[in-house]
């Protein structure tokens, strides 16, 4: 049976206009049209697109009859007009788009607005419901929809979710300022999905630190386990559909609207820049450059016009309107003071522009003046870019932008310096034909390279990717039926290999480290085990090569330290195969150290290549906090050093990089035909291990606890762990008795 595709954001792609609904435009709907365009739309049976309509009940039923067709199913979503209210006005743009975009002066943090925003999201998530079923794919879109993929995995667990977040997500120290129960549930909204996109790596990285810093989350290669699923974290840059601006310059009604405006310019160089009305933009600062600009170049004067389009936005927020005035008094003030009755130095429309009319004017300037003090992309900048087939132009973009991440070639500034802006402006007046060719040529290629198609091309494949991952990622509990099973593969199997974590897998976890020591009982099952000729049996842990040596030094068991920094074969002596470095250390054990007396009863174990802050004994609530914020820290010292942070069962671990079980159990196996292969461990740097052995045949691996794994099986407790390795040591002496 075919998947059915369900496109969810704030808006459905549509204008109703009296009695039609009429398919609208945008970035998003020229995005998801081009993916199913492409090859990929056979996979879907259906393509649904839920959102609000824009107007009532009646209104939508008396306009569908005339309807023109579409690729989509539309799913209308229904809300009054005071919660409406509440939910987009209030929550998402009085608090998420002013606190996202660092303005957390601008945010009202409203209760009732918050409880609307989450009452508006359960409508949308009642709306899906109705026609969604196990494995469906939903794609939701954007700051309105932060809960939905949450409510939408309560009542469908099958489901596929992918979240796409347009706009920046911030740094944590913006994110907090959030109430802290805001903070968690919107989080775990977003958690819901199975693929979580952003723009760019600063804003998946912002994310990434806040679910650490509020929910406790660590990420494995941007990959979180959470609610015994995996989740990716990635970045895919949205884009635009190249050919289609490339192509509309030489479109007659482009063409003559170039004409018009230089025949209107009359010589004079021509500054264009178009924004939605928004205090993010940064039209104040790019009036006050241009103002700066003209004042310190007097010889520009009548040479010089900039047609700035601000298009209507939200007039209804206090915020937006207050903009709009000081806009108007600006451009009034610059004209008044530098122009003449011959030469208006800024040509203002407050008003939205045809397609043709923005192309015009795309291809016409002699400078596109992109200066937002914050955005998530910007669209409008690789719009121009595409726009210039003539390869002339040049693009001055704000280092705020996601777009400058991509846009190399350009003109970078810091939308906050008026001087450097002014400055940007003159260099841009006055760059040569072949520079502007080069640096549009190169940017072009990028775009073309990476359009609209790609992007949702890039993000469902990633997100089909991330679905197959899931499928090995699982809990299933070892019953008596596998546990036969796998006795009667030790039993038949003439080569075997037992890996054996230590901590929490066979003796439980101990207030104090070096309390938790081998039993005599364990000892000797050890010892027997590795004794008998068919075995080879390796104690693989994150213990330190001295503390292994003195409690299992004497038994013919090869031993790993410190999850395979060091290793000893039986009988052997120890080994060190990875270059050491350990000026780290002592930096590392101030921040650990500070951390031991900021939270009582933690303590720091120093070992040959790794250092550990534990906190089993700390307050639960403490404990775990302080290792949110610990981690923060260290991942601050360790860039761009060979080390890597990890988050362990009550553990933090700072060590070297390239160093896990995984790694080095891969140099074992190659070396040796195993026919049978037992590996069991409890922790996150046993899933390494796990990985590595997935795709091996006769392989048994174990999870100890009940948490969703890359292991076959759990097992609840160590002592289970150990009951299974006496059944081995028990069919292996009774193999001994029948020979």
């Amino acid at each position: 049976m075919k998947k059915r595709l369900f496109i969810v954001s704030n808006r459905l792609p549509v204008t109703v206009d009296g009695e039609k609904i009429l398919p609208a435009s945008g970035g998003l709907i020229t995005a998801i049209n081009s993916y199913l365009e492409h090859e990929d739309r056979q996979n879907y049976s259906e393509v649904f697109w839920a959102g609000v309509p824009g107007c009532n009940i009646a209104t939508w039923i008396a306009a569908v009859e005339n309807m023109e067709t579409t690729s989509f199913t539309y799913l209308p979503v229904f809300i009054s007009k005071a919660e409406y209210e509440g939910y987009y006005n209030g929550h998402s743009n009085s608090v998420l788009w002013p606190l996202f975009h660092y303005f957390p002066s601008f945010a009202e943090y409203d209760v009732e607005c918050y409880d609307q925003y989450n009452n508006v999201n359960e409508h949308f998530a009642h709306t899906l419901l109705k026609m969604l079923r196990p494995g469906d794919t939903v794609w939701i879109h954007d700051y309105h929809l932060l809960p939905l993929a949450a409510m939408l995995r309560k009542e469908l667990p099958e489901l596929t979710i992918g979240f796409f977040l347009h706009i920046p997500f911030p740094s944590f120290e913006i994110f907090r300022l959030l109430p802290k129960i805001w903070q968690a549930e919107l989080l775990k909204g977003i958690l819901g999905a199975d693929l979580i996109g952003f723009h760019t790596i600063d804003y998946a990285s912002h994310f990434l630190q806040s679910i650490l810093m509020v929910l406790g989350l660590d990420n494995d290669r941007n990959i979180i386990h959470y609610d015994n699923r995996l989740i990716k974290v990635d970045v895919f840059p949205i884009s635009i559909d190249f050919k289609k601006f490339n192509e509309s310059y030489d479109d007659e009604k482009v063409v003559l609207k170039r004409k018009l405006l230089l025949d209107q310019m009359n010589g004079r160089k021509l500054i264009f820049s178009v924004d939605r009305l928004d205090y993010t933009k940064g039209v104040q600062n790019r009036l006050r450059a241009y103002e700066y600009f003209l004042q310190q170049n007097p010889a520009y004067h009548d040479k010089v016009v900039f047609v700035l389009v601000i298009v209507p936005s939200r007039d209804s927020i206090p915020k937006y309107a207050e903009r709009k005035r000081m806009i108007d008094e600006s451009i009034s003030h610059i004209n008044s003071k530098i122009g003449n009755i011959q030469w208006m130095p800024v040509i203002y429309q407050y008003n939205s522009l045809a397609f043709e009319e923005m192309l015009g004017l795309y291809t016409a300037c002699d400078l596109a003046l992109i200066t937002p003090l914050r955005d998530g992309m910007n669209l409008v900048a690789k719009e121009f870019v595409a726009s210039r087939k003539d390869k002339k132009g040049v693009l001055i973009i704000s280092e705020m932008a996601g777009a400058a991440r991509e846009l190399t070639d350009a003109l970078t500034i810091n939308p906050n310096d008026i001087l450097e802006m002014a400055q940007k402006i003159k260099e841009g007046i006055e760059m040569s034909e072949p520079d502007q060719g080069n640096a549009l040529e190169n940017m072009q290629k990028r775009i073309s390279n990476y359009d609209v198609q790609a992007w949702a091309d890039d993000f469902m494949t990633e997100l089909k990717n991330i679905k197959q991952k899931q499928d090995s990622f699982q809990i299933k509990f070892l019953d008596e039926y596998e546990k036969r099973s796998l006795y009667d593969a030790y039993r038949s199997s003439k080569k075997r290999l037992l890996l054996l974590d230590y901590d929490g897998t066979l003796v439980s976890f101990n207030a104090n480290p070096d309390h938790a020591v081998p039993g005599a009982i364990l000892l000797k099952l050890i010892k027997d085990l590795s004794n008998q000729e068919e075995n080879e049996v390796f104690l693989i842990s994150g213990r330190s090569s001295s503390w292994l040596e003195k409690h299992f030094g004497t038994l013919p068991v090869n031993l790993i330290a410190e999850h395979g920094a060091r290793y000893k074969w039986k009988n052997g002596k120890w080994i060190t195969d990875i270059q050491t470095h350990n000026e780290w250390k002592g930096q590392v054990h101030n921040v650990m150290e500070m951390f031991v007396r900021r939270c009582a009863n933690t303590l720091i174990e120093e070992k040959d290549y790794s250092m550990v802050w534990h906190y089993r004994n700390a307050n639960i609530g403490q404990g775990k906090l302080r290792a949110y914020e610990l981690v923060s820290e260290l991942n601050e010292y360790i860039r761009n050093r060979h080390l890597q942070v990890l988050m362990g069962n009550k553990i933090v671990e700072v060590r070297q990089s390239g160093i896990n079980k995984g790694v080095f159990i891969e140099k074992i196996i190659e070396k040796n035909d195993y026919d049978f292969i037992f590996a069991v461990g409890d922790d996150r740097t046993d899933e390494d291990m796990f990985k590595a052995l997935k795709n091996k045949e006769n392989a048994f691996t174990i999870k100890v606890g009940p948490e969703a794994s890359y292991a076959q099986y759990n097992l609840h407790t160590p002592q289970m762990v150990v009951s299974i390795l006496e059944g081995m040591n028990h069919l292996s002496a009774q193999q001994l008795l029948t020979q």
